[in-house]
């Protein structure tokens, strides 16, 4: 057996999971999209006013000892699970021993959550295409065979595979790309609302 004939061998085998990951790939941006539009909705009461009033609000709490009020009323900017979690711990740590660090610390890992969330989206923008590409010259192999043997049935077969494949994978692409977007910015504004809560209730009286 020669080089040439190992390759194919190896390209051939790799077919089936290739399709089967760029199924999958479609499947998982098909769900980052649903999770995509909530995070969307969820943030349709964002403003700055209501920002600014839990803040204060929250920080008048705070003054007079009451955590859980001020924990209460900062959970209505918030737009995530996480989001929640950090507020409840910055109300926590804010007026504490440490306070600055911890919140500093607090915020710090709110945003390495953010970047991982992110990954998922990102990993899709490059793999999708990749897999569209392999998808697609996968079977030109074959395709070309039956082309030379006269099997005009396996040839139009593999070519339909080949671009079927190109076109699932750019679209994965676009999707992930799209949604990775628009996340960059939401997590971003996320991350500058709770910047602006940790300064508020801070601030002495």
């Amino acid at each position: 057996m020669n080089v040439e004939e190992v390759i194919f061998d190896v390209a051939e085998a790799l077919r089936y999971p290739v399709l089967i990951l760029a199924l999958a790939a479609l499947a998982l941006v098909l769900v980052e999209a649903g999770a995509f539009a909530v995070e969307v909705v969820q943030r349709r009461r964002r403003d700055t006013a209501r920002l600014e009033g839990a803040a204060q609000a929250a920080r008048a709490a705070l003054e007079s000892g009451d955590v859980k009020t001020a924990e209460r009323e900062l959970h209505e900017i918030a737009w995530s699970g996480a989001m929640a979690s950090t507020l409840d711990l910055i109300a926590g740590r804010v007026r504490g021993s440490g306070g600055a660090d911890r919140v500093a610390k607090a915020l710090a890992d709110f945003d390495f959550q953010s970047l991982r969330r992110l990954e998922r989206t990102r990993l899709l923008v490059r793999a999708g295409p990749a897999l569209g590409l392999m998808g697609t010259l996968i079977p030109l192999a074959p395709a070309l065979a039956g082309l030379a043997d006269g099997d005009v049935a396996k040839l139009s077969r593999n070519l339909r595979v080949a671009f079927s494949v190109t076109v699932l994978g750019l679209l994965v692409g676009a999707l992930a790309f799209a949604i990775s977007l628009v996340r960059d910015r939401l997590y971003g504004q996320d991350l500058s609302d709770l910047e602006f809560v940790a300064a508020t209730l801070e601030a002495g009286p």
